[in-house]
């Protein structure tokens, strides 16, 4: 075994190379496209090496978008996405930690059966009741708005169950130290039970950024309006080009500069992101 390691060290780096490049492949190809004209791609093939294009298309798409699409500048679209992707995120680990500090430490009629009632919310994402969710939406008034966009997507089950877990795992001893120190149930949340969640909070923070920033379905069915275009549903209408071909280095610009904000989350958050997910500060 021992005369067999630096075998198997070397597969075990050639299989890391080997998935490292199959991941960045792809993503190398959308830059290099990016930094290229449309004629560039008109022989069929894809070029490898970045072209001298890349100022010219960035600018152009942050500055004025592609205006045949009908998509407003990318920036625009980007604030949109942001306000979307936090207003989720948000929303939904406030609503989430609130439902299972009462679950877990208030003692009420049904309490397990309300738990396993959000719990079976599971099984109804919106994709499955985006009709009813649209006309209760369009009857209420949110359609090209914000409200519209993130509201419907707010309540969590997952959340709720992963909150849940934390604060079961929170000794007695402490809810009955709390208690004889005269602390009421909302100090108890404030000044120990969200420290203590601390890194749980940031690691789904981050899952929960990047679900409503790569939302599609609902923004594209809801917003009609360009100014309330998000970013994932901008790239599919530049794609879908009614009057000629689909100008690909434009898409795949604004492709590339559609990762920047989930990438900069997860490395901004990524030690508490791992330390939220393998650790606990209990």
């Amino acid at each position: 075994m021992i005369e067999n390691r630096p075998v198997l060290n070397f597969l075990a780096h050639l299989v890391l190379i080997l998935g490292v490049a199959i991941v960045a492949l792809p993503v190398w190809i959308a830059f290099v496209a990016s930094t290229h004209t449309a004629t560039d791609f008109s022989s069929g093939t894809i070029p490898m090496w970045p072209g001298p294009h890349l100022v010219e298309n960035y600018s152009r798409m942050l500055d004025s978008g592609l205006s045949t699409s009908g998509t407003p500048p990318v920036g625009r679209m980007m604030f949109n996405s942001m306000i979307m992707a936090l207003s989720i995120a948000i929303g939904k680990i406030i609503i989430s930690v609130l439902s299972a500090f009462a679950i877990v430490y208030f003692r009420f009629p049904l309490r397990n059966m309300a738990f396993w009632c959000i719990f079976i919310t599971l099984m109804l994402p919106v994709e499955v009741r985006i009709v009813p969710t649209f006309q209760v939406v369009a009857g209420l008034g949110l359609l090209n708005s914000y409200a519209g966009l993130s509201i419907p997507l707010i309540a969590s089950a997952t959340a709720t169950f992963l909150f849940r877990q934390v604060f079961m795992t929170i000794p007695d001893e402490l809810t009955e130290a709390a208690r004889i120190d005269g602390a009421g149930p909302m100090k108890f949340f404030r000044d120990i039970l969200l420290p203590l969640s601390r890194t749980n909070i940031a690691a789904l923070f981050v899952i929960l950024f990047i679900y409503g920033w790569n939302q599609y379905l609902w923004p594209l069915l809801i917003t009609t309006d360009a100014q309330y275009y998000t970013i994932v549903a901008g790239i599919k209408r530049m794609a879908d080009a009614v009057d000629g071909l689909p100008q690909w280095h434009l898409v795949m610009a604004t492709a590339m500069l559609a990762m920047l904000p989930p990438v900069a989350v997860v490395i901004f958050m990524q030690r508490l992101f791992v330390k939220g997910l393998v650790e606990t500060e209990k």
